[in-house]
Formats: C-alpha cells, structure tokens, sequence
C-alpha cells in the first residue's frame, strides 16, 4: 500500500470501493489500482492515482473491486450434466451413490470435442460469476479442458480422471475410464509435462478416489507428484463406502490409510474431507494437505468441519463441485450456504451465534482458495506484486444500499451476477457483463447439435 506511485500503468482502475482482503484487511472508500502487464504495481487513493499516466482507465465509481474468487473443486466434464438428473428423477428414482451410477458414464460419453465444448461454457459460466481460478477435479481429455480456459482466458488447473480398479464398487467403471496401472502413471506424468510451461493454465496429477485407486498406484502418483512439484486432485472423506472399505480391508480410516501408504503431505488436494475424525483432522494439520468445502452438497454427507480446519491453520477454500453440486457455480452463494449451515451445526449445540462470519468466507473464498491451490503468493487477494486478477461488481441497486461497509456489502450482499467487469493476469476478460474474445453464438449453436448426441448415448449406457 505504501509503494511509490508509478509514473505510468497498462490498467488503471480509479474512483472504487477497495476491498482488499489483504492480512490486514484494508478498504479504500475511493481508492485506486495500477497494472502494469499482469501485476498490480500501485493501489492507493484516487487522488494520488491522477499522477498515474494508464494506457487505459476503468472508472470504477459505484463499483466493488475484490480479488477474483477461486473455485477449489470442480468438475468440466460434468458440465453439460446441468439438470439432467433431475429431469431423470422425476421419472424415476435415482440410484445410489450418483457418481459411480451417472457421472462417471456422463463423462465416459465425451469425446474431445464435447469437452472443450463443456469447458467453454463452465468456464465461461465462471468468469460471469467472478471467478477467476478453478482447480479441475480430474475428467476424460483434460487437453481440451486446457485448450478451453486459455480461450475464454481462465486462470486453471486440469487433471486427468484416474481411475484403476473398479472391482470394489459393485459397479462396471466404462471402459475408456478405467487405465492399467501404467497408463494412468504415464497419462498423469505427460499431461503434467505438456503444461508445465504455462503461466495461466497449468496440470495436476489426479486420485479419482481410493476406493477405484490400487495402493500402488497411489504410491506412484504420490512419487511423481512430490518429484515434478505438483498438487494430486483427489476425493477424500467424501461417503461412507470410503470408510467402510479402508476399514474392512486395513483396518484403519482413509486419511490413516494413506498416511500408512507414506503418501501425505502438501501436495495432496482433497475435495469434501466432510467425514474426517479427530485424527484425520489432526493428519490434515501435520501434513499441511489441502481441502475444499463444496457447500452446496456437503451438508448431505454429514457436518463438515471447516471451522475447525480453517482456525487450525488448514489450508481450505470453497468449490462448486460443478453444477451437479447445486446447479449454479456462484461462488459467492457457496460461501452463503456455507454460512448458515456452519451457524445451524455450532449454533445449535454451543449456542454460538457466529461462529464464522460472512467476510472470513469471502477470505475462505480467495485466500483459502489461493493458498488451497498452492498459489496464495500470485493471487488470493489485492496486494502490491500480486497477479491481477480482479473483480469489478455493481453495488448501485437498492439492495445494496446504504453503502457504509463495502466489505459487509461484498461478503452479505453481492452475488455473481452483480460482477460487472473481470480481469484475469492483467487481461479484460469481460466487460460490462460480456464476455471478450468468447463467441457465445458459437456456444451456444454447438450446444444444440451435440446435447442429444450426448444425452442419447448416456441414456442408452444407464438405462
């Protein structure tokens, strides 16, 4: 906040509500941001700001500037899955656990050119929403997921689906999902390799679950995910089939199972970590893994613990887990929901009328996310030197009004479709609620040749 005022900047957004989210938490009531290439140079006053000679000025007056939000669990290929099942439940009961009955046969139905069309609209879905980053859960042709943000101009990590046994789940896994031992090492090690020289796009490693993934290679993936530095996507604590089956088989719960493995430490990403004991909260805390809270289905599964791991340090942030998960990829309303249900689970046993506030799930949001993804020094919140992704949202209805905290406005009040203008490494992404460089006709025509293709295969498969 105290670096000198530069002389020129690429971007210059002037006349705004800062809401920083800084460790210190600052907001600036007419404060200003500098860019220059993909950095923030300068943040202060509009009035120092006039010294600053920008190429071109965003007037911000009215507006919330916040860091970009970051979805910490999501899946692309599952994209196009928007309200199909339940169109499908109400013309019969779904089957139980949905994931091994429906998404992975969804995602089996992909071809290439079906999932670059899934992440063309997710994603694009996202940038509207104001988020700025995801981390994708793991899904079938993840060259195309990546072919698909650096498009739209997303900041994101793809993954492979991985999956090597399927004998353990009472379930055929579709052929073109279930690998050899060799080919998901090898597939997890090439895609790393083929963006490791990205900026905005990068590969992760991925564990689909330990239930569908043997002991060996778990260990592999594990080796090669410590050796080229990387994070490893994975489902953890997410249902009591996991539990049920480490027991039975090792006598010990999952995050215990793995810790036997040797195969815990800060590379390994979990997604939902809802039913986690004393013990595995505490393995969460010595091996510094990192989780994500998917608000909009956890609650389902069983109390999630993301008080406790947020106050102990754990690094977690928020994740849609697509629009399976509730249909909209509003991180702002994941944050919501994750709210009131932390309220009614402390509130009710420990007459705790707040255990968590709307502005610390706004910093579980970006920070946590940020630090969830292994990125908290490049994004996260709105610093001198960080990388600028930044939201511009609208605060000038009267659901907004009075303004006399921006911060209790953005973290209570505003939602995704209040973001008006997006900026991902310094670049416009969207202006004024439309998308730059994205051709949503194109979109939106190719969505209406392939879902029946699509959605014929899938119901043939599940039938």
């Amino acid at each position: 906040m105290t670096t000198a005022i530069p002389e020129r900047a690429d971007i210059l957004i002037r006349r705004a509500y800062v809401v920083t989210l800084d460790p210190e938490n600052r907001v600036l009531s007419d404060g200003a941001i500098a860019i220059s290439g993909n950095r923030i140079t300068w943040i202060g006053s509009s009035t120092e700001a006039a010294k600053i000679a920008a190429s071109e000025v965003i007037d911000a007056y009215g507006k919330i500037v916040l860091p970009g939000l970051i979805d910490a669990h999501f899946h692309t290929g599952q994209q196009l899955l928007r309200g199909k099942l339940q169109a499908i439940g109400r013309k019969r009961p779904l089957k139980l656990p949905i994931w091994k009955n429906y998404l992975i046969p969804w995602e089996s139905c992909l071809e290439p050119e079906d999932v670059h069309l899934s992440g063309l609209v997710a994603y694009s879905n996202m940038i509207q929403v104001g988020t700025t980053c995801f981390a994708e859960a793991g899904g079938p042709h993840p060259d195309e997921m990546g072919r698909a943000a650096l498009e739209v101009g997303i900041r994101g990590f793809i993954s492979q689906s991985t999956v090597d046994q399927s004998e353990n789940i009472g379930a055929t896994v579709p052929p073109n999902m279930l690998f050899s031992h060799d080919e998901a090492l090898e597939k997890n090690v090439s895609l790393v390799n083929r963006w490791k020289d990205g900026d905005r796009v990068k590969a992760w490693m991925s564990l689909r679950q330990v239930i569908v993934c043997s002991p060996a290679l778990i260990r592999d993936i594990a080796a090669e995910a410590k050796a080229a530095d990387v994070k490893i996507h994975t489902h953890l604590c997410e249902g009591s089939y996991e539990i049920d089956y480490t027991a039975e088989k090792f006598g010990l719960r999952p995050t215990e199972w793995l810790d036997s493995l040797g195969v815990l430490s800060h590379h390994l990403h979990c997604a939902h970590s809802v039913l986690l004991s004393d013990r595995e909260v505490d393995l969460y805390q010595k091996h510094r893994l990192s989780a994500c809270h998917c608000a909009f289905g956890n609650y389902s599964i069983g109390h999630h613990r993301l008080v406790e791991m947020w106050r102990r340090g754990i690094d977690i942030g928020l994740g849609t887990d697509g629009p399976g998960g509730g249909g909209t990829l509003d991180i702002f309303q994941v944050a919501r929901v994750a709210r009131i249900a932390q309220q009614a689970i402390h509130s009710s046993t420990l007459h705790w009328k707040d255990p968590i506030s709307a502005e610390e799930l706004l910093r579980v949001a970006a920070q946590g996310g940020a630090r969830a993804l292994g990125i908290y020094d490049q994004v996260g919140t709105l610093e001198v030197g960080k990388k600028a992704d930044i939201l511009l949202c609208n605060v000038d209805s009267m659901d907004h009004q009075p303004m006399q905290d921006p911060l209790f406005v953005a973290a209570s009040v505003v939602v995704g479709r209040d973001v008006d203008t997006v900026l991902v490494d310094g670049q416009v992404v969207m202006r004024k609620r439309e998308l730059v460089g994205v051709d949503v006709e194109r979109i939106e025509a190719r969505l209406k040749e392939r879902m029946p293709v699509i959605s014929e295969r899938f119901e043939r498969l599940i039938a």
